[in-house]
């Protein structure tokens, strides 16, 4: 399906157009657990993460665009994140099975097939026996803006990429839906 394209998306963030609230509640985010916020942008999810997570949790920001990454670790106020200039499609600076949540916002639909298989492979590793992977897109519909039509994907489509058929699968606004996965 998205074998050979380029999609940059340039740092910009999903923060105007995603139910946040709707998101958290799916997500049932609670102390102590450890997350990865794969594709960070600015930062908006990590820091409410960190914020539920408490003292007792730990959040990893990842994203490839410096300057987002610059920018959040300036404006970071918290002794439980880790903010790295990396992508989740490369070995990451992560123990393995330590994280209880990936949350991968608005960048699937970017990857290659064959970062496809590199985000699996990490995601695999990184995730504790228990962990779930949540996997935020865009609808694959005419939103006027966002990224091509082509490259969207449906819930089935996803779940055909992921690999495993999705836990849970929710509006997450107007213009996303957001799918929970168990390894």
């Amino acid at each position: 399906m998205n074998s050979n394209h380029n999609h940059q998306h340039g740092g910009k963030s999903s923060e105007l157009i995603v139910d946040t609230e709707a998101v958290l509640e799916l997500l049932d985010i609670t102390p102590g657990q450890c997350i990865l916020d794969a594709g960070c942008g600015n930062g908006y999810m990590t820091k409410l993460f960190s914020e539920l997570t408490g003292s007792e949790g730990k959040v990893y920001a990842v994203d490839t665009h410096e300057d987002s990454i610059e920018n959040l670790k300036s404006d970071l106020d918290s002794d439980n994140t880790e903010v790295h200039l990396a992508s989740i499609t490369e070995k990451l600076p992560i123990e393995d099975a330590s994280v209880d949540l990936v949350y991968i916002s608005n960048v699937f639909h970017g990857f290659t097939d064959g970062q496809i298989s590199s985000f699996k492979k990490e995601t695999s590793r990184i995730l504790k026996p228990s962990g779930r992977l949540a996997v935020l897109e865009f609808k694959k519909e005419d939103t006027g803006f966002g990224p091509a039509l082509n490259i969207r994907y449906t819930p089935e489509e996803l779940e055909d990429a992921v690999g495993i058929k999705a836990e849970t699968c929710s509006a997450a606004g107007s213009y996303n839906y957001l799918s929970i996965f168990r390894f």
